[in-house]
């Protein structure tokens, strides 16, 4: 096999690949060998004619298609290989020669990784972000607390009030006609959630238990085209209103939801927790200014190839999490109301600052000669197996080399970022008038 190779504009690169022409025909007698069975042969058991009479009477391409693949899938990554490319893109294949007693040759498209410029990764300036936690924040966590432990009470001396929940028929109609989705019977709705059109809940409010209303709305004109801006009168009748009881915030509290005795107590557990998350975001916040500072000082020239392959390596995660939640995702798809093309459209964006984030951090990583020792990947594989609870030995055995290399890449990514951070200068954020001087 020989392979040529052919720099392109924008850090794309041809692979021309010439595989001897042996290869092809064992690659054709497999393709025949793995689909005889489909061939009705007079004369023959099914499965039992000859290649050279199959070949015969249903043309002598009749194995190609399959052949191709067949040298594609054992002749590319070697040929990737020995071109001594970085190679960051799926690749565009085209056909060149194909002919039954002559070598194979193809030519592959590919994306070559970049060559990063940095820009000056030292004394990088970021924004000083806040990571205190304040007694209003104390606060609202202890009410979501109280929240979860509300108990659900049924309201029968009083009408509708905000923060109730109902539960209602309706029936909307549109100058007397009835339209899809606007009617249903027991419907659970919070007065006050903003769930239904704006106005619908507020005219709730004041509704006793069994009492019919014509509540008037006006669909917002970004509504559903057939609706939008038109006035609709839903009937009403509500059949029940309940109510959150709050348990009281005091020791007894503290001692039902925690193991503290006090609420004092507790309230230092909660503030804890949240400087915790503080400190996780405000790191997260550092982190991400960092990087955006740096691509920003830092030249790059991006394949558009390499962002397609970034962009449907997105789009797959995305669809591999749908699925294992039982949502398939065209299913998804539907119920989001848009499509795969338009949502990796979406994606090109967010994927292209995920590669030049990539990239600068690699090149820090480079530019600092920062050595990762098998005895940092085997303890961060011991870290991974104990948190799933499985034998550290048997994953760290199990690595292939490849998986090893990936270790050993995001491990010193993670030193830059580090590195980075430990070296950039924070300053106070300036609000929009200042910008503005």
């Amino acid at each position: 096999m020989s392979v040529k190779v052919e720099r392109l504009e924008h850090n794309m690169a041809k692979l021309t690949v010439e595989v001897p022409a042996a290869d092809f025909v064992a690659a054709i007698k497999t393709a025949y060998n793995k689909s005889k069975n489909r061939f009705n042969i007079p004369g023959f058991r099914k499965g039992k004619a000859p290649q050279n009479l199959v070949e015969k009477m249903y043309g002598k391409e009749v194995f190609y298609d399959d052949a191709a693949n067949e040298v594609l899938q054992n002749s590319y990554p070697e040929a990737a290989k020995e071109s001594g490319l970085d190679i960051v893109s799926a690749p565009q294949v085209e056909l060149v020669q194909i002919e039954k007693g002559q070598d194979f040759i193809y030519a592959v498209t590919v994306a070559v990784k970049p060559e990063v410029k940095l820009g000056a990764y030292k004394g990088l300036e970021i924004p000083k972000f806040e990571a205190t936690v304040s007694e209003a924040d104390i606060d609202a966590a202890l009410v979501r607390e109280q929240e979860k432990n509300a108990r659900v009470v049924t309201v029968e001396d009083r009408a509708v009030e905000s923060g109730d929940t109902v539960v209602l028929d309706y029936a909307g109609t549109v100058d007397g006609v009835a339209f899809d989705g606007g009617t249903a019977t027991d419907y659970e709705l919070v007065i006050g959630s903003g769930a239904f059109i704006p106005g619908f809940e507020d005219q709730l409010i004041g509704v006793n238990t069994e009492e019919e209303k014509d509540i008037v709305v006006t669909f917002p004109e970004d509504y559903h085209a057939d609706l939008a801006g038109k006035e609709a009168v839903f009937k009403c009748t509500v059949h029940k209103i309940t109510k959150k009881e709050m348990p009281e915030l005091n020791d007894e509290f503290a001692q039902e939801v925690s193991e503290y005795d006090t609420l004092a107590e507790y309230r230092e557990e909660v503030k804890g927790h949240l400087q915790e998350a503080k400190d996780r975001q405000v790191d997260a916040q550092k982190k991400e200014a960092a990087v955006s500072k740096l691509v920003e000082l830092s030249e790059m020239d991006i394949p558009e190839a390499m962002i397609d392959t970034r962009v449907d390596q997105m789009f797959n995660d995305q669809a591999n999490r749908m699925q294992s939640q039982g949502f398939p995702m065209d299913m998804y798809l539907q119920y989001m109301g848009t499509t795969a093309a338009e949502m990796k459209k979406n994606m090109r964006q967010s994927a292209e600052a995920q590669i030049k984030g990539d990239l600068v951090l690699e090149a820090v990583a480079a530019a600092e000669n920062f050595e990762i020792t098998d005895d940092a990947i085997n303890a961060e594989m011991t870290k991974m197996a104990e948190a799933y609870k499985i034998d550290p030995q048997v994953v760290i055995d199990a690595m292939t080399d490849y998986e090893k290399d990936q270790m050993r890449k995001d491990l010193s990514t993670r030193e830059a970022l580090k590195f980075l951070i430990d070296n950039a200068v924070e300053v106070e954020k300036k609000d929009e008038a200042e910008k503005a001087e």
